[in-house]
């Protein structure tokens, strides 16, 4: 066997040994585990019999294994690992174009060029070039059609989905170039690969029917995630705030209509502690429309905040000592008695759903907004019929623009900056929150709500919600510190907000929920 290479990770090649060793999948995703004798890359979670260490090295992606002549294992499949950004550390723009990427941006019918992803990222195209060969050794084309092609992998092992809708799905124009960019890849065809899973030929009686339009016919994907979940607290979260028809709950699962860019229809998760993943279902309006699948499938991820660094997130909770605080020695924010374990970002499904929500919740209890956003989706959201059921779905911005609002029991003037936003937003649908400032009635509060939950940004520390200033002010009381005028508490809620970076949407959340 020809020398092998340097370990190319940023964790410790002890720790990636006893992450694989112990297929512990906190580290899921985190790095992968390359097999020199055999020519395949694993996740840390592979059931298959552990190599030795000497025929191994780690890498943080799988394109840096890829890199390296290597195959994806069949057996643990990495093309389901959820993603990790923890690799590229402080390297903000290469994470966001990572995750753009990751999210589609570069695939389908209105796939951006490397130019237009760098004029959209404010780098130069050559700059972005850099980037991805110092830190990944490949292009951002060639990146991009790699997450491609394990998505079609993915979908593969999962599904009974045709080839030539698969290719579609994940984000191929032709059948030609996906096949091409497969066996350049997996050194095998789709079809191959397919008949190695499922050497029977697959019943079409679902496809004749779907032909006769009788039924929609629903698709089955697998969601992996990092531990650890807690499950139980994102359901309460969604089920205190659930929408009639719009969205259904029961004890281990979520599901909920969408329309994303005028793609709908309806999608189901159910959680599966045991194994570290959601059972997801998706079913759409147009069964055509199941080409925007891996746009759906990411949409998900995001929601339900699957490819969180929980372990990194917890301990940085861990480590806020106010400085106000300095006097008493050890004292921290957040301890492990304190926080509740694996609490992630509850997101919703488009960021202006998260803005009405946050208008409509402005000076009520959560109970009333709840009440008042039902009524909101009971007027104005559409109604689509799916398999014979029918289900509503969230206004769109025009909707609520010209809606008269009358059945809502709120004051005028909020009935006037949901008309505005709805306005602004479908006058200029590639706005982001922080423009919304502009629209008479939207305030910061407002904005950094839309973001927190509609954008999944994770570092919104929400200092101004009163919940949060009466739970630091509650934790101050005790310890004889004084928060008795503003200035103290800006000042406390500024510091608090520099250690947390940037993860402080976390630290909001926990707040939120620890009483």
């Amino acid at each position: 066997m020809p020398r092998l290479p340097e370990h190319d990770c940023a964790l410790l090649a002890e720790v990636c040994r006893q992450a694989r060793l112990s297929r512990d999948a906190r580290f899921d995703g985190q790095f992968f585990t390359g097999v020199f004798s055999t020519g395949i890359y694993c996740r840390s979670i592979c059931p298959v019999s552990p190599p030795h260490e000497k025929n191994v090295r780690y890498f943080d992606t799988s394109i840096k294994a890829a890199n390296h002549g290597l195959r994806p294992c069949l057996r643990c499949r990495p093309d389901s690992a959820p993603h990790s950004y923890a690799w590229m550390g402080t390297q903000t723009t290469l994470q966001r174009a990572v995750k753009l990427i990751d999210a589609g941006a570069m695939a389908g019918d209105n796939a951006l060029s490397v130019e237009l992803l760098s004029e959209k990222l404010g780098i130069s195209s050559r700059y972005l070039v850099k980037l991805f060969n110092q830190y990944l050794g490949t292009s951002p084309k060639r990146y991009a059609v790699y997450q491609q092609v394990m998505f079609a992998k993915k979908l593969l092992h999962q599904t009974s989905m045709p080839i030539t809708e698969i290719a579609l799905a994940a984000g191929f124009n032709s059948i030609r170039s996906f096949n091409d960019a497969f066996k350049q890849a997996l050194l095998l065809t789709p079809s191959a690969l397919r008949k190695s899973i499922n050497p029977q030929p697959s019943d079409s009686r679902s496809t004749r029917t779907l032909a006769a339009g009788k039924v929609n016919s629903s698709i089955s994907l697998k969601l992996s995630y990092r531990p650890p979940l807690n499950w139980q607290a994102m359901h309460d979260f969604y089920h205190l705030r659930q929408v009639n028809q719009m969205e259904w709950l029961s004890d281990n699962t979520y599901g909920r209509s969408f329309d994303l860019d005028g793609v709908k229809g309806i999608f189901a998760v159910k959680h599966i502690a045991s194994k570290a993943q959601f059972a997801l279902t998706v079913s759409f309006v147009r069964p055509a429309d199941s080409r925007y699948l891996a746009n759906v499938v990411n949409a998900v991820r995001k929601m339900l905040d699957l490819d969180a660094d929980m372990a990194t997130i917890e301990h940085k909770l861990q480590d806020i000592k106010p400085v106000l605080l300095n006097h008493l020695q050890g004292l921290t924010l957040i301890n492990d008695l304190s926080m509740v374990k694996g609490l992630r970002i509850p997101a919703t499904f488009t960021v202006f759903e998260a803005a009405c929500r946050a208008v409509l919740g402005q000076q009520v209890s959560v109970v009333q907004a709840s009440k008042l956003l039902n009524t909101l989706v009971a007027h104005y959201g559409e109604l689509i019929v799916i398999n014979q059921q029918e289900y509503r779905l969230f206004p769109t911005p025009l909707a609520i623009a010209t809606a008269s609002l009358d059945a809502l029991k709120m004051p005028g003037a909020r009935k006037l900056a949901l008309n505005g936003l709805g306005q602004f937003v479908h006058d200029n649908p590639r706005s982001t929150p922080s423009d919304w400032l502009n629209v008479k009635g939207i305030g910061p509060w407002t904005v950094a709500y839309a973001q927190m939950r509609g954008q999944s940004n994770p570092n919104v520390f929400l200092s101004g919600d009163l919940v949060i200033k009466n739970r630091l002010k509650a934790f101050c009381q005790p310890l004889t510190v004084a928060l008795d005028t503003p200035k103290q508490y800006i000042e406390l809620a500024d510091d608090i907000a520099q250690q947390i970076a940037p993860w402080g949407s976390y630290l909001t959340f926990q707040l939120w929920a620890n009483t």
